[in-house]
């Protein structure tokens, strides 16, 4: 609030909010001003918030862009910041509305990077969200095999997590096979997986609010000469970013270091996304590892490295791994296997 010269902070995304005050409901602000917190929510979350909130007083509103402007004239605050990036536009119109007499301050990188460093306890509901994933992906491996269709496997993975403890999925579950795996963002889809194929399974699960963010290239029976040589070509791009971390290092050199790996293999046009984010209560957060990152790599740092080769109409090879940034370099979370030879499952 110093830096940025306002009076208080006005906080919408549930990520956050969740992380200052320990709120998991579904609607709410928290507004910070001097040394007050206050969390405001209509009456669904009423007993819910008092039982959970901590360090912030509770207060109910009926109509909530009118209930949280009426408070914040009571603060009497000239300059208020709100979380740019969360806010509807419909909700900020209605505020600078009916708050005529206040600065609105639009902040992002100064909120972006309220959770980029993982506590202990925010660690550990990481690794056990992880151990969740993996446990249920090897309780689903028995359905990779031809004649299955995507969807079946992603349903049958998605079930399991749920029942290994999982709150839910991180995100839509990806099962991309065969010509469909050239598609980064490929979820599961109706079609029945061949043998010979590969298949990109980007996967998550929720633990305590927080992510798991896994992804596993397998082939389906013996592998032929391009698919080795592309998957191998990606698993050299990972290790070598993986190696490049450590504290200090902008986050541009890391996805530098898998990007060469694959250009001068002769496939830098078939990786378009960026190498790595963060993940935390948000799926994806702060940093972002990408040719347009920003900022420099810091110890307590969780964050994704998942370089990728995309063919249209053959295929593609995705490895993803979640790694903590720690004094010397990095710890690998995600306990997978991405060696190629134990992502060969055959009949």
């Amino acid at each position: 609030m110093r830096r940025a010269k306002v009076g208080g902070i006005l906080f919408w995304s549930l990520e956050n909010i969740r992380y200052l005050c320990g709120f998991t409901g579904g609607d709410g602000v928290l507004i910070a001003a001097g040394q007050e917190r206050t969390f405001m929510s209509d009456s669904r979350y009423k007993e819910q918030a008092r039982q959970e909130t901590r360090d912030a007083t509770f207060r109910k509103y009926t109509r909530k862009e009118e209930g949280v402007a009426r408070f914040i004239q009571s603060l009497r605050v000239k300059r208020l910041g709100f979380e740019s990036a969360a806010i509807p536009y419909e909700s900020y119109r209605k505020l600078k509305e009916k708050l005529s007499r206040v600065s609105l301050v639009p902040l992002t990188g100064e909120i972006a990077r309220l959770r980029i460093r993982k506590e202990p306890e925010e660690l550990e509901n990481i690794r056990r969200a992880i151990q969740i994933a993996s446990q249920s992906f090897s309780d689903t491996l028995g359905r990779f095999k031809p004649g299955v269709r995507e969807r079946v496997v992603a349903e049958w993975l998605e079930w399991r997590m749920r029942r290994r403890g999982g709150e839910r999925t991180s995100f839509d579950t990806i099962v991309a096979s065969g010509p469909r795996a050239a598609l980064p963002h490929g979820l599961a889809s109706e079609k029945r997986m061949q043998e010979k194929e590969t298949v990109v399974v980007d996967f998550g699960v929720r633990f305590k609010g927080y992510c798991s963010d896994e992804t596993k290239t397998l082939v389906l029976g013996e592998p032929e000469t391009k698919q080795k040589k592309i998957y191998e070509i990606v698993r050299r791009a990972q290790d070598r970013a993986m190696r490049a971390i450590r504290p200090g290092v902008n986050v541009r050199q890391i996805d530098a270091a898998a990007r060469e790996v694959i250009a001068r293999a002769g496939y830098g046009k078939f990786f378009g996304h960026g190498t790595g984010h963060g993940v935390g209560l948000a799926v994806h957060e702060e940093p972002t590892i990408s040719p347009r990152g920003r900022g420099f790599v810091e110890e307590g740092m969780v964050f994704t490295v998942e370089p990728g080769i995309y063919l249209p109409g053959w295929g593609g090879v995705r490895l993803e791994d979640m790694v903590l940034v720690t004094a010397r370099g990095c710890e690998v979370l995600t306990v997978l296997s991405k060696d190629l030879k134990e992502n060969i499952y055959a009949r």
